[in-house]
């Protein structure tokens, strides 16, 4: 299958770099300071911006300084952080095709882990930092495509989570889904789900996907 497009959009933690079991033991140990459940905090914070998840369990007024303390307790880890199948070599074979990472992390975050993972940062990145509204709205990857010079319908979004995947769409991307930290029946609003991105290569025109199948709109 051939996916035509302009430029490729990247989500980052989930889709090119895993760092769940550091987030996780960092949400676990920021949960019991706050007497927050840290599993129903988890259940949705994957592929979201660390304050609009903390925004959901605590007052307004404590959530900055909380999102800071998560954020610190991420940041003082860097253990168990790799690079996921087939992101490195395919980042490393774009073939001219324009692509930026859209990733929920803040700027220091993206850079301690893609270090970690030896994942080459891209030109254009757009991080929490860097929008109003984390995802599922889709100001990161229009932003993303603004600064490529880009339509956004003629980009590709390479997802994870469910977030991630309504953003893109919202953006008019077409979404492709990687099974890299979420089930299959959690996917399907993406228009094309692929194991992992070794069944992904670039050409200038766009990307080549073997054993993706496609979904209904």
């Amino acid at each position: 299958m051939i996916l035509s497009c302009d430029a490729v959009l990247f989500d980052v933690d989930g889709t090119l770099v895993d760092s769940t079991p550091l987030v996780e033991r960092a949400a676990r140990e920021w949960a019991a300071e706050y007497g927050i459940d840290p599993d129903e905090f988890l259940s949705d914070a994957h592929g979201r911006r660390t304050s609009d998840r903390v925004a959901d369990f605590l007052p307004p007024e404590q959530v900055s300084e909380a999102t800071a303390r998560l954020d610190a307790l991420e940041a003082a880890r860097t253990d168990g952080i790799t690079a996921l199948p087939g992101a490195v070599d395919l980042l490393a074979a774009m073939n001219g095709l324009p692509h930026a990472f859209v990733t929920s992390m803040d700027r220091a975050q993206l850079k301690a882990r893609t270090e970690v993972a030896g994942v080459p940062l891209p030109p254009v990145v757009v991080t929490a930092d860097d929008v109003s509204s984390g995802k599922p709205d889709p100001s990161g990857y229009l932003q993303a495509a603004g600064r490529l010079g880009v339509a956004p319908s003629g980009c590709v979004v390479i997802e994870d989570a469910p977030a991630g995947i309504a953003a893109g769409r919202s953006a008019g991307a077409t979404v492709l889904a990687v099974l890299t930290s979420h089930a299959q029946e959690s996917l399907t609003e993406a228009h094309h789900i692929v194991r992992d991105l070794t069944r992904v290569t670039a050409a200038p025109d766009g990307l080549h996907v073997t054993a993706g199948r496609p979904l209904g709109e």
